[in-house]
């Protein structure tokens, strides 16, 4: 399995849960890091991809169709329906690579399954890669309905769990910070399980994600919360194999501003105590000048995050919450 990186350079921040030698491997089209393997012999690369989150991450690069043997360059392809199925067909000798690339796919993806991956960036558009709206035509030649590129769609029946995306959805800012924290929450969870799996590591696990679960979906949160109460009634791996769905099922669910706005009050809460009326007010006005959009998410934070330090509250200092992806990917900054 090759795995490569466009830049040797790696996260400068001291925070323990991104270790430089454990980072998230994600799968990435290989032609988004710059290399050369597209029909024409171009590339498609991607600047916020090679040139920062490249430092966060290890690439495991895939091409399926240069992989399966047909080579740089190549005729194009597009989709054509046939019975209701999809077909990869190239545009000018009609040629049929189906097969190819789905017997390749398979494969493939079970070699990636085995690697336990973190997170998959697929090329847009693409009738091997795209994984949504990709267009497809009749045999006639004209458009019919939007489909999934023939890997991508084995990818996500394989590994529906994995947290997917594609470049081109990855510019909009709240679907980057959404991806971005699943693909980090995954590798946390996918370490854990590769230790010596305890029931006391799942309910920590659960302990330290309660805030970040709350932002995302109360009734993922709740469901989570009961299950991690009776713990002993599962055996370790059976407790992992219910919560890790449930988790990653949870991450899905989009954190609103006004979910947000219900975890900062919460955090608020457990300041209250400790802050003079000066200080309760400014950081009240904080979440609620996030709440009107007239500053980001980043500002109460870092309100939040000043206090935990300076009264040293492990509980909220161990919340995955208040830091969950490197700071450097400058995310949560948007309004």
């Amino acid at each position: 399995m090759t795995t490569s990186n466009q830049t040797s350079t790696k996260p400068s921040t001291s925070d323990q849960r991104y270790p430089t030698h454990q980072l998230p491997q994600l799968g990435i089209s290989q032609c988004l890091l710059g290399e050369q393997v597209r029909y024409d012999g171009g590339h498609k690369r991607d600047r916020f991809l090679t040139d920062l989150l490249s430092r966060f991450v290890e690439w495991i690069p895939v091409c399926p169709e240069a992989e399966a043997g047909l080579g740089v360059p190549r005729e194009a392809m597009r989709l054509v329906s046939t019975n209701g199925f999809p077909h990869l067909i190239t545009i000018k000798s009609k040629v049929d690579h189906t097969s190819l690339i789905t017997r390749f796919s398979q494969k493939k993806i079970r070699q990636l399954k085995k690697i336990q991956l973190d997170g998959y960036i697929l090329k847009r558009n693409s009738p091997s890669c795209g994984f949504q709206h990709v267009r497809v035509y009749t045999p006639q030649g004209m458009p019919s309905t939007p489909g999934v590129g023939l890997f991508a769609d084995i990818l996500q029946k394989t590994l529906p769990l994995l947290p997917i995306e594609d470049e081109g959805r990855l510019q909009d800012l709240s679907i980057r910070e959404n991806f971005i924290e699943r693909i980090f929450c995954t590798h946390r969870w996918n370490q854990l399980q590769r230790k010596r799996l305890m029931r006391g590591h799942i309910v920590q696990f659960h302990t330290q994600h309660k805030y970040l679960l709350l932002a995302h979906s109360r009734s993922h949160y709740q469901q989570l919360g009961q299950l991690v109460a009776s713990a002993n009634q599962y055996t370790p791996h059976q407790l992992a194999d219910i919560y890790g769905p449930i988790f990653a099922e949870a991450l899905k669910v989009k954190a609103t501003v006004r979910k947000q706005v219900n975890v900062l009050q919460h955090l608020l809460g457990h300041l209250k105590k400790l802050l003079c009326k000066v200080e309760r007010d400014e950081l009240q006005e904080s979440i609620w000048d996030y709440h009107r959009a007239i500053t980001p998410l980043t500002v109460p934070l870092t309100l939040i995050s000043h206090y935990v330090r300076v009264f040293d509250i492990e509980y909220l200092s161990d919340q995955v919450y208040l830091n969950p992806h490197p700071k450097e990917l400058m995310l949560r900054n948007h309004v």
